[in-house]
């Protein structure tokens, strides 16, 4: 039943991770398996040859918890390669619900995370807001283009895998940045395993070398770590704000139009400027599913954990 359970909670992530602006760490964080993901992520290393060489496989499968990661990275795994599409046309056809949904889920991992730290002094709130500026400024970083080459798939995934395992910022955002987030989406829409799987390698290769920093500041400095990790999910909230008017357009690698520059507007703004309803009621009732649904993970992990 845990592997099952971390099976569902792997699909939850690989939901979030499909999205620009929502990220995968979050709902690990959420979900109580971050630290336990880091930390058996951390394991695999050049010492499991020694391990193996003294006790054996079964020693190495339990030294990295095997079990957990292939039960979590399946439900990631499942969920990007089903879930993709449909996320994909729930942000084209219902853009507004779809977007408060997530910021209600942001709004409320905030305040999970904020729980977690037990000292807030002044080293603390300065870190907050020094992962506010940093979220930020890479919210209003302007997309560049980058050819879907093999070296370029392989380094935007080793960059993306780094942000999709920090609660805050999104993987998918970070592929944004860099013009690979089409040919990434199209890639598993279209089942190019070439792709897919030059993709996993850079993924694999960045997962394994910033997961020993990440657990290293957990274990460390953790009150200071999560303040800088909860300054990073407050600086993303303007990028997933639902009403928004878009400035410029840009040709993606389909042909196909899609916003550039884009600046945040009131409800009521939304509805003067572009002649579309704000859908008010709507996403207030999707923020709030948002925040039981966080609420509900948050009381099902401490339950489990008891």
């Amino acid at each position: 039943m845990n592997y099952i359970s971390t099976y569902l909670k792997g699909i939850a992530m690989g939901a979030a991770d499909v999205v620009p602006g929502v990220s995968g760490g979050t709902i690990a964080f959420i979900t109580g398996v971050y630290d336990t993901l880091l930390e058996s992520i951390r394991r695999v290393n050049p010492n499991l040859i020694t391990i193996w060489r003294k006790h054996g496989f079964k020693a190495v499968c339990e030294h990295i918890n095997l079990f957990f990661l292939l039960s979590l990275f399946g439900g990631i795994l499942t969920s990007i390669l089903t879930l993709a599409k449909l996320i994909s046309w729930l942000l084209d056809t219902h853009p507004i619900p779809t977007w408060s949904f997530f910021f209600g889920l942001i709004l409320v991992s905030v305040y999970h995370m904020m729980k977690q730290i037990e000292h807030k002094k002044i080293p603390q709130w300065i870190t907050l807001l020094v992962g506010i500026a940093v979220a930020y400024s890479i919210t209003e970083v302007k997309p560049i283009t980058m050819d879907a080459t093999d070296i370029n798939i392989f380094i935007a995934g080793s960059i993306a895998i780094c942000a999709m395992i920090l609660p805050g910022i999104s993987g998918s955002f970070i592929l944004l940045l860099l013009g690979m987030y089409a040919p990434i989406l199209g890639a598993v829409k279209s089942m190019q395993l070439d792709v897919i799987g030059l993709f996993a390698i850079g993924c694999l290769a960045g997962l394994m070398t910033f997961s020993h920093l990440l657990s290293w500041l957990l274990k460390h400095h953790r009150d200071t770590t999560l303040m800088l990790l909860t300054g990073l999910m407050l600086g993303t909230l303007p990028k997933i704000w639902p009403w928004k008017e878009t400035l410029t357009w840009r040709v993606n690698s389909h042909g196909e139009q899609v916003p550039l520059l884009q600046q945040n507007l009131s409800p009521f703004q939304y509805e003067t400027v572009t002649s579309n309803p704000s859908q008010l009621i709507l996403a207030i009732i999707m923020m709030l599913c948002a925040i039981v649904v966080v609420l509900g993970l948050e009381k099902y992990a401490s339950d489990n954990n008891k």
